[in-house]
């Protein structure tokens, strides 16, 4: 049986955009100061967000947050 409960995040990391650093698989992205998100997709592609909003908290699983390519600051993994 499925389980349809939202389950709260339990850890959380500020992230400091790097273009050979992989991160913990993420359930969440928070990004404080909008702009462009460059990331990693789980199987490894990688995809630019343009103009991704502040604020709130974006449901992308990836591993790893570009340096080149992000814009955007105040970038927080939720895990």
């Amino acid at each position: 049986m499925l389980d349809n409960r939202i389950i709260p995040a339990e850890k959380f990391d500020d992230v400091t955009p790097h273009d050979t650093n992989d991160l913990t698989p993420t359930r969440g992205i928070y990004v404080g100061v909008s702009g462009d998100l460059k990331v990693d997709s789980l199987d490894g592609n990688a995809i630019t967000f343009v103009g991704i909003s502040a604020g709130i908290i974006h449901p992308i699983s990836c591993t790893r947050v570009y340096s080149t390519g992000t814009t955007a600051t105040n970038i927080v993994a939720i895990y």
